[in-house]
């Protein structure tokens, strides 16, 4: 059996401004808007559909996602232009900075709605064969 992740609900203050934040950020576009959803669509297939929601239901998740150089290259420029608050680590002690984790880099910071969002150019552990 196959088993792939198809999608999953991004819980957001504003579903619009979330779903842009990240389009914009990430260089990607929204692909399909249905009901209370705005899907934006991933290299492999996966969607994140952004959802509006009282604030005080939100509870914070982590999200990581495996970009090329070029693409963190861009997305770090992104985020230093627009004066977006990130880190080189999770616990967040290690401000304005980005971490050389096995061989690649990666940065931590947060979305409009309280989310942990995380951009790696190596997967943990390093590239297997």
């Amino acid at each position: 059996m196959s088993v792939e992740l198809n999608h999953t609900i991004v819980y957001s203050q504003d579903n619009r401004e979330a779903a842009e934040f990240f389009v914009n950020l990430l260089g990607l576009e929204i692909t399909s808007e249905w009901g209370p959803f705005i899907a934006v669509q991933l290299s492999n297939g996966v969607t994140l559909d952004f959802a509006t929601i009282p604030a005080e239901r939100i509870a914070p998740q982590h999200y990581a996602f495996l970009v090329s150089e070029e693409e963190f290259d861009a997305a770090y420029a992104q985020i230093t232009r627009r004066g977006i608050e990130h880190y080189a680590d999770p616990h967040r002690k290690e401000p304005g900075a980005i971490n050389h984790n096995d061989g690649g880099r990666g940065v931590y910071f947060m979305d409009p709605s309280g989310h942990a969002m995380e951009l790696i150019t190596v997967p943990y552990g390093g590239w297997t064969s």
